[in-house]
């Protein structure tokens, strides 16, 4: 991919530039899920994040291509089911055919299959990619544990792990983990997970003149932590990429990490 040079970015080697914001697009379908992708892009939104679960993949392709935006500046990432262990690329080439696409930017494992790491579901990942038909490859919702079973057996890290991950959800030494396996963390369900009303939350929006929960999107960006704030109103669509106006002191990003309630084992 190679996006708006102007967008927070982390680099997939292989894959590109993955941006640091994206619209997720769980529980859309039909013309409210193309609505919701024609308006993100059209704000300047350069990622886009679905899966085969979420039976939208149809109309995201559609409104990329609708868009007119070329698709090399449109990261696109889908997911394999954990019940399509076993037909990872039967269930790609069918992801593929929805969007009308002939790659896309990351695949990764929707959730464990069965529980489990599965070394032989991220081997066939790591064939897909080396095809061509992912540009990388990545598991959602693994255990620091799974990970590393993972490496162990291929000698191969996945490039994203994508979990829950909010200020309540902040871990430091889950991020740690991350980075020290070269793992980027990808962030999901960021409101859902926030208490939007928080005194810290609000003090520090109001002092930037922004919303508590820009300032949520902001924190992950300031962490390096990719986002994927999920909306279908297009006022809340550009309201979670007008993020780059201001960014977060040292003093401001502690007092966010300190409304963590759990930590992670």
């Amino acid at each position: 991919m190679t996006p708006d040079r102007g967008l927070p970015a982390v680099t997939l080697d292989p894959g590109g530039l993955m941006p640091l914001v994206g619209l997720g697009t769980w529980q859309m379908t039909g013309a409210r899920c193309q609505a919701a992708v024609r308006a993100a892009l059209e704000v300047g939104y350069r990622h886009i994040d679905t899966a085969t679960m979420y039976r939208n993949e149809r109309e995201v392709g559609r409104a990329v291509r609708d868009s007119g935006i070329p698709r090399e500046q449109v990261f696109i990432t889908t997911k394999l089911p954990p019940g399509a262990a076993g037909r990872e690329r039967r269930t790609l080439e069918g992801s593929l055919r929805a969007l009308g696409m002939a790659y896309v930017d990351l695949w990764l494992v929707h959730w464990p299959p069965r529980g489990r790491a599965l070394v032989s579901t991220w081997k066939e990942l790591l064939a897909v990619r080396g095809q061509g038909l992912a540009r990388a490859v990545g598991v959602s919702n693994y255990r620091t544990a799974q990970l590393d079973e993972l490496i162990a057996a291929t000698g191969v890290a996945p490039q994203v792990n994508q979990i829950p991950w909010a200020p309540a959800l902040y871990d430091a030494a889950v991020a740690a983990e991350h980075r020290r396996r070269g793992v980027v963390l990808e962030g999901y369900s960021p409101f859902k997970n926030s208490n939007l009303r928080h005194p810290v939350l609000v003090e520090i929006a109001a002092r930037h003149g922004v919303t508590p929960a820009q300032v949520v999107v902001r924190w992950h960006i300031d962490h390096g932590v990719v986002v994927i704030p999920k909306s279908a109103t297009p006022e809340r669509i550009a309201a979670n990429f007008d993020v780059f106006g201001f960014s977060l002191t040292d003093e401001e990003l502690g007092r966010i990490d300190g409304l963590s309630t759990t930590r992670r084992q």
